[in-house]
């Protein structure tokens, strides 16, 4: 049996070759970390930023209007008369309020000074008889439970 001894080869630069892994790992943690930050900024000014009155969606997806802002806690009121309580970091995103306005309401004419002319025969409001109005329901019915007989 014979050995031959034979040099391996190399691309040359054996150091550069070894740190670059090293730094592009460094890199995509600095990277990952300055996002968080990012994020965990954007989070503390939502929440340092909420008023009795504001419309908000929580981590979990439960919507409901600020009624009173403590020092760790938010109380939002989910349904009419129902108030629950949460962590200001459970505050997940704002819901911007929806401004009216006029002109956007208004056709392009009307915007830009002209009137449009109705006919004559268009009644200003439609009369719909009262048929049953006392069996009008106000709120949806929720399907009955096991407690209900």
């Amino acid at each position: 049996m014979v050995l031959i001894a034979a040099p391996m080869a190399s691309s040359g630069g054996g150091g550069i070759t070894l740190l670059l892994p090293l730094i592009l790992i460094v890199g995509m943690i600095w990277f990952m970390s300055r996002t968080q930050r990012k994020q965990k900024a954007r989070q503390a000014e939502t929440v340092a930023a909420l008023q009795p009155g504001t419309k908000v969606i929580t981590t979990s997806g439960q919507v409901g209007i600020v009624e009173e802002v403590d020092d760790e806690y938010v109380t939002l009121e989910i349904s009419d008369g129902v108030l629950v309580q949460f962590v200001k970091a459970a505050i997940g995103r704002v819901i911007p309020e929806e401004t009216e306005d006029v002109a956007a309401d208004e056709p392009a004419d009307e915007a830009a000074g002209e009137t449009a002319t109705e006919p004559a025969d268009v009644k200003e409001s439609v009369e719909v008889p009262d048929a049953g109005a006392d069996k009008v329901q106000d709120k949806a019915k929720l399907p009955p439970t096991h407690t209900e007989n």
